[in-house]
């Protein structure tokens, strides 16, 4: 089914101890690619660091790392709880920690703050120089609130069917009018961790995970075994299940919109047409109401992951958005 060469999937090449400011310790699994010298590149190019969406890893940028790195420095990272970073306990308001794994003892609140802290810190610490943040997905959401903490150390984020968050407590006035009655036990359910773990175990098998990605990638182009491989096998480590448990938690966190309207660095929108979850029509609406917003371009036969459904179309775009620079 595949229509694109496939990279070599390039494991994570380091770990990164993440130092927060309460003493704890997580460990972020990250791998960069720069084949251009140094002193090849203008000082004024700023690295670009790719972050996934939800269920992924930074090897779901298989096709873009090694051709972004020939033009600058290109790093992808792990969020906290997928791929080889850590997977602590997630913890939900009211919740005291009383769950240990083998990886990770402590507890957290998984959040676009946690996860926007990590990303900029990871920038400060590991890239340190100015960078441009790419997004997919939650991702999105993540590069947007790294970017406000960054301020000036980031140029510009680029976001690549960003994730809209309709489940989100701030969204419920655009939801049908039943969704507020079952609103309450839909929280109270979801926060069992009988039941997101059930949940996780259905989702987190090859065959459902291969049936998602037809959804996701309408075309079928690279929708390969080693794909699924790498979304598959991080749900087996003994953590996984805590991200999944905490994201499905999230019912009141950042929005896109609201980040885009208090931003300063430009935004570009990457958008594939046929995305089953992210309609085209609200990054029309953003394009439209953003100052920020740069520019947007739709992919016409991709869905919800153009940057690994049709990576030649992707780079293009993102190759000319670094040349900016």
């Amino acid at each position: 089914m595949a229509t694109t060469m496939p990279q070599s999937l390039v494991p994570a090449d380091s770990i990164w101890t993440w130092k927060q400011a309460d003493g704890c310790s997580l460990e972020v699994a990250w791998q960069c690619h720069a084949d251009t010298p140094e002193h090849g590149q203008k000082s004024s190019v700023p690295a670009v660091v790719l972050v996934h969406g939800f269920g992924a890893s930074g090897n779901h940028w298989r096709h873009n790392l090694p051709v972004l790195g020939k033009y600058t420095r290109t790093y992808a990272l792990d969020l906290i709880g997928f791929g080889n970073s850590s997977q602590p306990q997630a913890l939900l308001p009211g919740e005291q920690p009383g769950f240990h794994q083998s990886d990770c003892s402590q507890a957290l609140v998984y959040s676009f703050d946690l996860w926007g802290q990590q990303v900029s810190d990871f920038c400060n610490a590991v890239v340190q120089g100015p960078v441009l943040l790419v997004g997919n997905s939650i991702g999105g959401v993540v590069a947007l609130r790294a970017a406000q903490l960054l301020e000036d150390r980031c140029k510009g984020v680029v976001l690549i069917d960003c994730a809209q968050r309709l489940m989100d407590d701030k969204q419920l006035a655009t939801q049908p009018a039943w969704m507020a009655w079952i609103r309450p036990l839909l929280k109270t359910l979801v926060s069992q961790r009988w039941l997101s773990t059930a949940l996780f175990r259905n989702a987190a098998r090859p065959r459902v995970i291969r049936s998602v990605l037809k959804q996701a990638y309408p075309s079928g182009n690279n929708i390969d075994d080693q794909l699924v491989e790498l979304l598959y096998k991080p749900t087996q480590r003994p953590g996984a299940v805590e991200a999944f448990r905490g994201f499905i938690n999230l019912f009141n966190d950042h929005l896109a919109p609201d980040l885009l309207d208090h931003l300063q660095q430009p935004v570009d929108l990457i958008w594939g047409q046929k995305d089953p979850w992210e309609p085209v029509t609200e990054a029309q609406e953003w394009a439209k109401r953003f100052s920020c917003i740069h520019s947007l371009k739709i992919l016409t036969n991709a869905g919800h992951c153009p940057h690994d459904e049709n990576p030649e179309q992707v780079n293009i775009e993102l190759i000319n958005i670094i040349q900016r620079y």
